[in-house]
């Protein structure tokens, strides 16, 4: 991912970056403190002034989210990212660890949804204290 080096680059405060990328300017902040995001620039003021390269980045970071990746992947897949830090090998590492992870979730999911299906397929809508659901659901 390449950054805005030029200085006329259009230069946008938080409130644009969030509108721009769909993330909330606290979860921006988080992402500052934590390190996923650099710390903008500041004006005199002390506001923070965001470049392309931020909402790039942002972006980057909402849609791997999005998929479900951690945020320790994810700051790993963002220095890989970075000129010079790119090697498939570790980025292939990484996409399959989590494909494992979302086929280990998906297995789960089909056997909940089975146990559902014949639980809910058992309800004979009566009353509560022999309906099959909540029978599932308690612990007792």
């Amino acid at each position: 991912m390449k950054t805005i080096t030029d200085p006329r680059a259009a230069a946008m405060p938080i409130g644009m970056l969030s509108r721009k990328t769909g993330v909330n300017i606290e979860t921006i902040r988080y992402y500052e403190r934590i390190g996923l995001l650099p710390a903008p620039p500041r004006t005199a003021g002390g506001r923070r002034i965001y470049d392309d390269g931020h909402r790039r980045a942002l972006a980057f970071i909402r849609r791997a989210r999005e998929l479900g990746f951690g945020l320790a992947d994810i700051r790993a897949l963002l220095a890989l990212a970075r000129p010079h830090g790119e090697s498939c090998a570790q980025v292939e590492r990484i996409a399959s660890a989590h494909l494992d992870d979302v086929r280990n979730k998906l297995a789960d999911l089909a056997r909940l949804e089975h146990i559902l299906a014949e639980t809910v397929g058992k309800c004979a809508r009566e009353t509560a204290p022999t309906c099959p659901v909540l029978n599932m659901l308690d612990p007792g």
